[in-house]
């Protein structure tokens, strides 16, 4: 589990019912006709703007905002360097036990490539095509957050809208006014609610996370290839330093 991203959503829902009970009961803020308008009409549109299997695959996608492991990049280095080490001691066929120890799909995928005597450039193929292929399923999935995040506001103005509409209907008799109002207000409410409370910083973590994983399993290819072309452990090493920040370069070579 990411810690940021549950202590976020926490603090956030957590505000945010702090100060509806600091003002009166939670159920005031209830109302099923305005949670139907929102909620399964920002579904509806979104269907409409999406093929289902797109919408469904958004579910795998998500669990990336909270469940994200990956090895760090100077774990990855680390591995890398002993495996170009005991490539040039015993060949390429002596890094094959080792393959079924890596728990990365990608990496071991590049590395049975490898063992198996297949092409580099047909290595450097497949493997970015993989890279590309994983970076527009996460793209996808942040843009239908961000669908869902522009059409909840706007499906919690439409139920405002009928809201007001049905309160014009009620203007002889003032005492209906305030609460058919309060009814008309809680589906812009909810609509802001879900947009800007989940939606859109789901898109945003899920944009990070595509990026770091778009930047591990290049540091992967680079690596594959380098062994496969039998370059110097120690050159390899430094040439794959690129992918580490300043400060992960300096505790690595501490």
């Amino acid at each position: 589990m990411d810690i940021a991203t549950l202590l976020g959503l926490v603090t956030a829902v957590g505000l945010v019912l702090f100060g509806i009970l600091s003002g009166g009961s939670l159920m005031i803020f209830w109302d099923s006709a305005s949670a139907a308008i929102v909620i399964g009409g920002t579904i509806g549109v979104t269907l409409i703007n999406y093929p289902l299997k797109d919408i469904l695959g958004l579910i795998l996608i998500v669990k990336n905002v909270f469940l994200h492991s990956l090895q760090t990049a100077s774990e990855l280095i680390t591995s890398l360097v002993d495996l170009a080490g005991k490539t040039r001691k015993g060949g390429v066929l002596s890094i094959e036990p080792e393959i079924k120890n890596i728990k990365d799909n990608f990496f071991s995928k590049g590395l049975q490539m490898l063992v198996d005597g297949i092409e580099v450039n047909s290595i450097r193929s497949v493997m970015e095509k993989e890279i590309d292929y994983v970076g527009d399923r996460h793209k996808l999935g942040a843009e239908i957050l961000m669908t869902l995040a522009t059409f909840a506001p706007a499906l919690g103005m439409i139920g405002t809208l009928i809201g007001l509409v049905q309160m014009l209907q009620e203007l002889d008799d003032p005492s209906k006014i305030g609460p058919a109002m309060a009814i008309a207000l809680i589906t812009t409410f909810y609509g802001a609610l879900m947009a800007n409370l989940f939606f859109m910083p789901m898109a945003g973590k899920l944009r990070k996370r595509s990026k770091e994983e778009m930047l591990v399993k290049e540091l992967i290819l680079e690596g594959v290839l380098s062994i496969a072309s039998g370059e110097n452990p120690r050159v390899m090493e430094q040439k794959l330093q690129v992918f580490l920040s300043p400060k992960e370069r300096k505790m690595s070579e501490e």
